[in-house]
């Protein structure tokens, strides 16, 4: 935390001096002696009034004093506001793996729960867009503003065949602003990367993110590790989302049994090279608590803003306070 106006700091030299006239004033003798008939009446005078209860109305303005003053000096606190230059996308897999009901009531429909409550929590202002891969990566809906478009196509989702989990982070790396597939870049479903943008142009390129989330191996398409190094070239950073189980398992589709296993290892990959983070998930509760996180996370940035008002509203509680109790314990009220 700063303060605009640091000199007024200096006011807090008079929180001393304010503590040394007011233990002074307590020690000094009375001007008049109140006489008491006994002894015992004294001995309950004093009782009801407190050894410590006498001064926390000194205290209480003492506190007050010292927070105008904390506010006069004006602070800044960094706090965190929408960052509407921030474009993210979301790659979602929709291979027929994600038809297990191993995750209720699908891993299809968990996503698409969880995918609704990140477009959510982000900021208002901040674009969002949608891919789903599996054989191949189609772009549903571009970077927009309109989350509630973004919501209505994550629920309309449908499965498909296959896992390219590369061909999935390329479209929706190519589909951010400022990030164009360029004419010498290997065509969806067929290997190779195409060359590092210049640096003249990545460097005044918007802050962008993908969420990529995959329950399977990818069969298909841009080895994930080349598509990964694009993503890094553009400055994208990919948080990845790995839904199943490292070990496989059997899953029942189409009258057949099918063995599917999470690529941790490749997800992880992209993760690091990007500069992201992976999360492994294995139930809808977890992975809507990752998305959650997410989408309260990215599209948001701290910045300095001055906090006086609010740290105003507070000391005039505050005194407000003080005066309540020193009225209650002066018993002028009631």
């Amino acid at each position: 935390m700063s303060f605009l106006w640091s000199w007024a700091l200096l006011l807090y030299l008079l929180v001393p001096l304010l503590v040394a006239a007011y233990l002074w004033m307590l020690r000094r003798p009375p001007r008049e002696r109140v006489r008491y008939s006994s002894l015992e009446l004294a001995a309950r005078a004093a009782a009801a009034g407190g050894r410590w209860r006498r001064h926390v109305p000194a205290a209480l303005y003492l506190l007050t004093l010292s927070g105008v003053v904390f506010t006069v000096a004006r602070p800044v606190a960094p706090v965190p506001v929408p960052d509407n230059r921030t474009a993210v996308m979301l790659s979602i897999d929709v291979s027929r793996s994600m038809m297990a009901h191993d995750v209720v009531p699908t891993r299809l429909d968990a996503a698409k729960k969880a995918a609704i409550e990140f477009v959510r929590n982000l900021p208002r202002g901040a674009k969002v867009g949608l891919v789903s891969f599996s054989s191949y990566a189609t772009l549903v809906t571009p970077p927009i503003e309109d989350h509630e478009r973004v919501i209505q196509a994550i629920s309309s989702l449908n499965l498909e065949f296959a896992t390219a989990i590369g061909d999935g982070l390329l479209e929706a790396v190519y589909a951010l602003p400022g990030r164009q597939r360029p004419d010498s870049a290997a065509v969806p479903g067929e290997p190779g990367v195409a060359p590092a943008p210049p640096a003249s142009v990545v460097e005044h390129l918007p802050p962008a993110t993908v969420v990529l989330l995959s329950d399977g191996q990818s069969n298909r398409g841009t080895p994930p590790e080349d598509a990964a190094t694009v993503a890094r070239q553009w400055r994208v950073k990919v948080y990845t989302v790995g839904l199943g189980s490292p070990d496989g398992t059997f899953l029942e589709l189409g009258g057949r049994s099918i063995f599917v296993r999470l690529d941790e290892e490749t997800l992880k990959e992209i993760a690091e090279v990007t500069g992201g983070a992976y999360w492994r998930v294995a139930s809808a509760g977890e992975l809507s608590r990752v998305y959650t996180r997410l989408g309260r996370s990215i599209g948001w940035e701290r910045r300095p803003v001055e906090v006086s008002g609010l740290s105003a509203v507070a000391v005039a509680a505050l005194f407000v306070g003080t005066l309540g109790v020193s009225l209650l314990w002066m018993h002028r009220l009631g």
